[in-house]
């Protein structure tokens, strides 16, 4: 057979391979109404006509974003339902958000912000040493350093006590944290569940669905969460491990009563999914809408599970609604086109938006990435606060009337891959006080320095965004 017969064979058979290809990506998107970022459904269209062999079976291992199908339903269903949230931007939000997906805003008894890394971790030991029925663990990740062997140890105590203790860790974290070892826990009768083990999942096209959200529930009434994952660097650093770990600036807090609940529903949920068994009951709640109680907050989990991409919106709403200030703090900023424009629109209008970031990150890729949004928010009239030290904190106060704190980074991945849960609080005082923590680490910034990137900088910023919605 000739060299013209032979590639004339080839290229019927890549041609061929390629509208396979692309006719399978089509379907699959439609069929699971995968709604993906335009960045996403171009590289996979490019990478399946160009390279059709490789990104197929990639999009097979990587290529589902959402694994909720059914849009839940509002739950407003006329307009005197509507009028019972109120028209003021509290209302509007919560009833956005119930749209969205999320539960009805909820009461709560007590909130504890945490100082800093010592505090977080004598609430956490609270929260698992005063369980008397359960004990229930997300986390991204432990480590197996002196705070991962604390947290097994007491975990371990109250499972010898006949508590029933239940660890949810996701698949691609714990290989993150360092050697730890789990079999005494189990041997105790506690339960561990991977969440989408990258290895051994039975869930196609979900390897690159990570869960994020952090949770320790006692008993269903007290919540313990935040930016910490449960690791050394997350509280009070640890010397005792080569490189020694540096205490990083951290974000948690813990909440009682009804919203504690609606996690504990939560976290059913997620364990159900992982476990692969039959969707969790949700327990009956005291709380059926929001009243005039002054303390009130909304569970806003995000994620595959949720058919939008619930912070995502309500972030954005709120950069349109908000009136006087917009104040964040994150560890990594790599916002989408619609994103940034919310945020550069609302410091045109006059709001006064603050982010406060790290000076470097534990993420380099994510740090050349963000130079561009830092330098059209600049422009706009925006202020960005480099902190010295790596902060983890997640956290955004909207006007003096919401305070969104959690586990979602203003990035793509948090955004739109990520398993996420925030939380909103409405009563000015308890926002006020998460304006006055960012305050507080404003006040050890320095200003971001507006830089015009030379060819190859802004080469390598354009190559890295490429690739921002994985980062």
């Amino acid at each position: 057979m000739s060299f013209a017969s032979l590639y004339a064979h080839w290229v019927t058979w890549h041609s061929l391979a390629v509208v396979s290809g692309l006719s399978i990506y089509a379907v699959t998107s439609h069929a699971l109404r995968q709604r993906r970022h335009p960045s996403a459904a171009i590289a996979w269209v490019i990478s399946i006509a160009l390279l059709p062999y490789l990104a197929l079976p990639l999009f097979a291992l990587l290529g589902t974003r959402k694994v909720s199908v059914h849009r839940p339903k509002r739950l407003a269903q006329n307009p005197a339902d509507a009028l019972s949230f109120g028209a003021d931007s509290v209302g509007k939000f919560q009833s956005l958000a119930q749209a969205l997906g999320a539960p009805r805003a909820s009461t709560y008894d007590r909130l504890e912000i945490h100082e800093d890394g010592r505090a977080a971790r004598d609430s956490l030991m609270s929260v698992i040493q005063g369980a008397a029925h359960t004990v229930d663990v997300c986390t991204f990740l432990i480590g197996g350093d002196v705070l991962g062997k604390e947290l097994m140890a007491a975990l371990i105590a109250k499972a010898k006590q006949g508590i029933k203790i239940r660890l949810l860790i996701d698949g691609m974290g714990i290989y993150l944290g360092g050697k730890l070892d789990l079999k005494p826990l189990i041997a105790v009768g506690a339960q561990v569940q991977l969440f989408v083990s990258p290895w051994r999942s039975a869930l196609p096209g979900r390897t690159n669905l990570r869960n994020h959200r952090k949770m320790v529930i006692g008993d269903a009434q007290k919540l313990w969460t935040g930016g910490r994952n449960l690791a050394a660097e997350y509280f009070l650093g640890d010397h005792n491990t080569r490189p020694p770990k540096a205490a990083w600036t951290d974000l948690t807090f813990e909440i009682t009563g009804d919203l504690a609940r609606q996690a504990q529903a939560q976290f059913n949920q997620d364990w159900a999914f992982s476990a692969q068994t039959s969707r969790a009951e949700e327990p009956q709640l005291e709380s059926n809408a929001p009243t005039s109680e002054v303390r009130r907050a909304q569970l806003i989990p995000s994620g595959p599970d949720q058919m939008d991409d619930t912070v995502y919106s309500l972030l954005i709403s709120s950069c349109f609604s908000a009136q006087r200030r917009i104040v964040a703090v994150t560890p990594y900023f790599v916002p989408d086109t619609t994103f940034l424009m919310a945020l550069t629109l609302a410091a045109r209008r006059g709001v006064k938006v603050d982010i406060v970031l790290p000076l470097r990150s534990n993420h380099r890729l994510a740090d050349i990435a963000r130079h561009a949004a830092l330098r059209e928010l600049a422009l706009a009239g925006a202020s960005i606060w480099m902190f010295p030290d790596m902060i983890h904190a997640k956290v955004a106060v909207i006007d003096d009337e919401l305070a969104l704190a959690g586990t979602a980074n203003l990035d793509e991945r948090s955004l739109f891959l990520n398993y996420e849960l925030m939380i909103a609080f409405f009563e000015a005082s308890v926002v006020e006080r998460f304006a006055t923590w960012i305050e507080t680490q404003k006040n050890l910034t320095t200003p971001y320095e507006l830089q015009r990137p030379g060819f190859l900088r802004e080469l390598l910023e354009g190559m890295v965004r490429s690739v921002a919605f994985q980062l």
